[in-house]
């Protein structure tokens, strides 16, 4: 497939819940995972979007459960632990969901139409596998970036990865190298 749209970095989640040793939702290699969208972000410009998961201000149906055992995660959207890192403030363009998969037609309009995505973050083994199939089943190509995500644990993340590689050619893994090799 021939992207008609130069791709988008998707950063998903690189949060202060997921970043922060003391959360609950520790993500314990985020700062992986982070160096990785870091080493990214000068060759895409502007075309770069994070992503932010908060809370709904009131769970409903599967959410009541949930919150119920995450309920330290019951902040308002605009508390500190959902901030982006202090290494990502700097984002231009966020977008913020109540959901683990972030892709909808909303999502799409702000990235300009785009069909190519570059996708890093945190967790590979939720909202990023999350995301990655919502933008799939939408016909956009979907580039993970293994080494520039992080699952809560490595054999999480690696679980992810393969079953993400089932949907080949919609959904690529591959790595920073080979991202920046082919730009």
């Amino acid at each position: 497939m021939t992207p008609s749209v130069s791709p988008w970095l998707v950063a998903i989640d690189m949060q202060n819940i997921f970043g922060d040793a003391a959360s609950q939702w520790f993500t314990p290699k985020y700062a992986q995972a982070s160096a990785g969208i870091q080493r990214l972000r000068p060759a895409f410009g502007d075309r770069q979007v994070f992503t932010r998961f908060v809370a709904p201000p009131v769970p409903t149906g599967a959410w009541v459960p949930y919150y119920e055992q995450w309920s330290f995660a019951l902040v308002p959207h605009t508390d500190p632990l959902y901030a982006l890192t202090s290494e990502f403030a700097d984002a231009a363009t966020t977008i913020t969901r109540r959901t683990f998969g972030k892709w909808d037609a909303d999502f799409h309009a702000a990235i300009g139409g785009a069909d190519d995505i570059v996708l890093t973050g945190v967790s590979t083994d939720c909202c990023v596998i999350s995301t990655a199939l919502g933008a799939a089943d939408a016909g956009i190509r979907v580039r993970i970036v293994a080494d520039a995500c992080a699952g809560l644990s490595d054999a999480d993340h690696q679980r992810a990865l393969d079953v993400m590689a089932l949907y080949a050619p919609l959904i690529e893994i591959t790595t920073i190298d080979e991202v920046l090799d082919s730009l």
